[in-house]
C-alpha cells in the first residue's frame, strides 16, 4: 500500500529526531493512505514553517503491523480507549511505546479538548466526541522506531 506524507519539504530520509514531541500517538513519524489528507498538512507546514507543499510517497506492506517482533497498536474506531491514549500522548505522561500505531486523526483543537477534560470540565464520551475530526473519519500510521521504519520503502 501507498502511504503519504504531507511536508513543507521533501523527506528522502526519515528522521525521528526531528519530530515533533507530544503528538496524538507520540514523538514519530506520521502517514496517511488519504493522500488529500497529506497535502492539507503540507499546506498547513508551508504556512507556519515556509517551504512548499510537498508529499512525500512510501510503501508499506500491511502485513507487517502483524509481526511478532513488532509492538503495534490499532485502533478501529473513535472510543474512549482512543481518546484516553491521545490524551496520554499529548500530555507527557509515560504510556506505553508502540513500534507502530494505526488509529484516527483527532481534530486540530485537540489541545484545548485535552484541557478541558484535565480540568474536568468534559467527560471522556464528550471528549471522544470532540476529538473526532471535523472532515469526518481519517486514518493516520505513527512509526515510532527504528524497526517501524524500517518497514518503510521510500518511493
Amino acid at each position: 500500500m501507498i502511504l503519504y506524507h504531507g511536508s513543507n519539504v521533501a523527506i528522502e530520509k526519515i528522521e525521528l529526531g526531528k519530530s515533533k514531541p507530544n503528538k496524538d500517538f507520540r514523538k514519530g513519524f506520521y502517514l496517511s493512505e488519504n493522500e488529500e489528507q497529506a497535502m492539507e498538512m503540507a499546506r498547513f507546514k508551508s504556512l507556519i514553517f515556509g517551504g512548499e507543499p510537498t508529499i512525500s510517497k512510501f510503501d508499506f506492506d500491511p502485513t507487517a503491523m502483524h509481526s511478532a517482533n513488532l509492538r503495534v497498536k490499532i485502533f478501529e474506531g473513535y472510543s474512549e480507549e482512543w481518546a484516553d491514549f491521545v490524551f496520554a500522548n499529548r500530555d507527557r505522561a509515560d504510556v506505553e511505546k508502540y513500534d507502530i500505531v494505526y488509529g484516527p486523526i483527532a481534530d486540530d483543537g485537540v489541545t484545548f479538548q485535552l484541557r478541558r477534560f484535565q480540568a474536568g470540565a468534559i467527560s471522556i464520551e464528550e471528549l471522544v466526541k470532540e476529538l473526532q475530526y471535523a472532515k469526518g473519519i481519517t486514518f493516520q500510521y505513527f512509526f515510532g522506531t527504528s524497526l517501524a521504519l524500517s518497514k518503510l520503502i521510500k518511493l
